[in-house]
């Protein structure tokens, strides 16, 4: 038995400590990671604009991804974004301590695969399979029923930010029956959208990114404005967190539900 235990102990201590430097990967990691192994998530885990988890992450120690927090925590693994410190990147590299570099999914595919890495990184595979099934599961109950018609809108934040096509945005707006238009404003990945071309050619719907609740959006601005008047009538403005546009991973599921409500918003219950 002493010795099951003992097996049991360093079994435990062999799996990696991880530390994350971005939001997006932090979600996932305490998703797929046991307590013990996350050394630290980014700060901006905390932020609750920005964070899915910023409840849970307060319980979590976290860096501000200086090479010299990092390098002190003696991690095993560093999970790192495209948008990490540069400087803290090389440092690491000259140290020889493993990193792991992911790029902004554009797809769910990719997504899926950022999940599988991280969760392999952690060494529990299995826990990143069950949290795509969760999603996936979470993206079929906010599906359109058969035959719903779609619904025309566009992601708008703040400055006429907007989503187009080949964006993880553009995909779970698909799959919840609706039509990005951002193509049609001469959008292509990202870009800005103008209030001329709003008022020439409105959608049936604005997506509408909010800061925090009841905090104004800047859609509602637009929608408020004297120039829109006549078009404001055919144009719904839906509301959802901000920070739903931010990551992947276990966030598409509110991601989903956000909009499948969106979608009932303008067609009704039974879409």
């Amino acid at each position: 038995m002493a010795a099951g235990l003992a097996g049991g102990a360093a079994s435990a201590r062999a799996l990696p400590r991880v530390i994350s430097l971005n939001p997006c990967l932090d979600a996932v990691l305490v998703h797929v990671a046991d307590r013990p192994q996350v050394v630290a998530l980014s700060h901006y885990a905390r932020d609750p604009q920005q964070s899915s988890i910023a409840k849970i992450a307060l319980t979590y120690p976290m860096t501000y991804e200086s090479a010299e927090e990092v390098i002190a925590l003696r991690p095993d693994v560093v999970l790192t974004a495209a948008h990490s410190s540069p400087a803290t990147r090389a440092a690491l590299k000259r140290l020889g301590i493993r990193t792991e570099l992911f790029k902004v999914p554009n797809s769910w595919v990719e997504n899926q695969d950022q999940i599988r890495r991280i969760a392999e990184a952690a060494g529990h595979p299995e826990r990143g399979e069950a949290l795509i099934a969760r999603v996936e599961a979470a993206m079929a109950k906010a599906a359109p029923r058969p035959g719903t018609r779609p619904v025309t809108a566009l992601v708008f934040q703040p400055n006429g930010f907007a989503a187009g096509h080949g964006t993880l945005v553009d995909e779970m707006m698909r799959r919840a029956g609706f039509v990005n238009v951002a193509q049609r404003y001469g959008l292509k990945k990202w870009g800005n959208v103008s209030l001329e071309r709003l008022l020439a050619d409105p959608p049936e719907v604005l997506l509408a990114g909010q800061a925090a609740p009841n905090a104004p959006t800047w859609a509602e601005r637009i929608l408020n404005h004297p120039a829109l008047a006549s078009v404001s009538p055919r144009m719904t403005r839906a509301v959802f967190p901000e920070r739903l546009l931010y990551c992947g991973g276990p966030g598409l599921m509110d991601t989903a539900a956000a909009l499948a409500t969106a979608r009932r918003q303008v067609l009704g219950a039974a879409a």
